[in-house]
């Protein structure tokens, strides 16, 4: 695909999401069918432009974040996963699958072949930041929990104030997508979504759900924090 068709495609589907706003000017009322309508068009153009085998790469030598990398959450505070309150904390993994896991953050480092990669991260607000994130890829966390052949989203749980987001099966499967444990040489901190949490070049950064507690195997989508304000559900880069 062509980058000139990408661009096409992409201002077709703004074109249907404005004229749709327009037309909405005259009756409120009718917004909410019309841009639901516009949302789906939208999220099959974005579909269309993913390719599983499309790959984020960043120069070698390119200039990490580093200390600037943002931190952001929803919880007044930051976010820290108190043993003494809430026991050892663990990944739950869940759903439409045949094995269900519950995996302590040395499971995730000892039992899963461990990635590396150097990758940029898109802000809905367009900022991008470059870190190298270690972790493990989700879809080996699929083969081991065994995911049915109906599960079709992916649900990703955190302890930020319940924070949540759901994702297609096929970008959680793409071979960029971790769950991260570390960050820049170092586990994660506090502050970037300790102790673990997603992240993927191929979605904005709302849909990377940090202070992972819980992945969920869905045969239908759910919606998120973020995509339940308002926020595009798809969320692609």
């Amino acid at each position: 695909m062509t980058l000139d068709r990408r661009r096409f495609l992409t201002i077709s589907a703004a074109s249907i999401t404005g004229a749709l706003l327009t037309a909405c000017n005259a009756d409120p009322e009718a917004a909410h069918p019309l841009l639901a309508f516009a949302e789906r068009k939208n999220e099959g153009v974005e579909e269309a432009l993913f390719r599983h085998d499309a790959m984020d790469r960043v120069p070698p030598g390119a200039r990490l974040a580093g200390a600037a990398f943002p931190r952001y959450f929803v919880s007044p505070t930051v976010p820290v996963w108190d043993a003494g309150v809430r026991g050892l904390w663990r990944l739950e993994v869940s759903g439409a699958v045949r094995q269900p896991l519950s995996l302590t953050l040395n499971d995730l480092m000892d039992k899963f072949p461990r990635v590396s990669q150097t990758v940029d991260h898109f802000c809905v607000e367009g900022w991008n930041a470059r870190a190298e994130w270690t972790g493990l890829r989700v879809s080996e966390l699929a083969r081991a929990a065994g995911a049915t052949p109906d599960a079709r989203f992916v649900d990703f749980k955190s302890f930020d104030d319940d924070y949540h987001e759901s994702w297609d099966m096929p970008s959680a499967m793409h071979p960029q997508t971790l769950i991260a444990y570390g960050m820049d040489g170092n586990l994660l901190g506090p502050g970037h979504g300790a102790p673990a949490r997603v992240h993927s070049p191929v979605k904005l950064g709302y849909k990377n759900t940090k202070y992972l507690t819980a992945v969920v195997f869905m045969p239908m989508k759910n919606g998120g924090y973020w995509t339940d304000r308002g926020y595009e559900w798809y969320g692609g880069t």
